[in-house]
């Protein structure tokens, strides 16, 4: 017997979360390009331990955290949005999101519309944060928080991952391996996020974050970001 619920769910978050979803996503690198131009990243396992930190102490946990409250409503969403633009640590993580979360928005409002969703709270927005947007149209689609959140963060380890191989560059199945190997970090990152406070939002990976500001300057650059 299959839910009916549960298979629209999981039909909109594979489209959302897919490479095909028009965001751009794998323009981005999120300073991985940076770490690979030094060497530091130059393996399956350096590869690995770099995402699962950004996961659980980056952009990773602040996005989830993000998210959570974009997706509960309970709060001024424009305000929020000003929120998640301050909290990016450089100009290319901000057009990370800010570029994402607008593509989003967008293409959800003409291919995924809902009632709401023409005169909604983030409308006259020009900037709007991925995990803003997400979390409002999945809650505008009534969609579960924490599959959601499982989602979205398989979604950004998996750009991360294919961003890798091509920059070590690693196999095809080394980034599966990857892949497997971050599962732990994301499911422990979507609970901590279920269960903390709002007032626990900010990262702590501060070696990505100067890695994403000296992307900037490299001679040669392959991503944005």
């Amino acid at each position: 017997m299959t839910d009916a619920t549960d298979n629209r769910t999981l039909h909109r978050l594979l489209a959302w979360m897919s490479p095909s979803f028009p965001v751009g996503a794998f323009t981005y690198s999120h300073g991985l390009e940076t770490m690979v131009e030094r060497g530091e990243v130059d393996s399956l396992e350096t590869m690995t331990a770099w995402i699962t930190d950004v996961i659980r102490y980056g952009a990773g946990w602040t996005d989830a955290m993000l998210l959570r409250r974009s997706w509960s409503g309970d709060e001024d969403r424009k305000a929020l949005n000003g929120l998640a633009l301050a909290l990016s640590p450089t100009r290319e993580r901000r057009l990370e999101t800010a570029a994402q979360g607008s593509a989003f928005l967008k293409t959800a409002r003409e291919a995924w519309p809902w009632p709401e969703g023409g005169a909604d709270s983030l409308s006259g927005v020009t900037e709007v944060a991925s995990p803003v947007a997400v979390g409002y149209v999945a809650r505008g689609h009534e969609l579960a928080l924490e599959p959601l959140l499982h989602a979205y963060l398989h979604g950004f380890a998996a750009n991360l991952v294919s961003a890798g191989v091509r920059l070590v560059p690693l196999g095809q199945t080394d980034g599966q391996r990857a892949l497997v190997a971050l599962e732990a970090a994301i499911e422990e990152t979507v609970s901590g996020a279920l269960a903390a406070s709002t007032n626990e939002i900010g990262g702590m990976a501060i070696r990505a974050d100067i890695a994403s500001a000296q992307h900037e300057t490299l001679y040669s650059r392959l991503f944005r970001s």
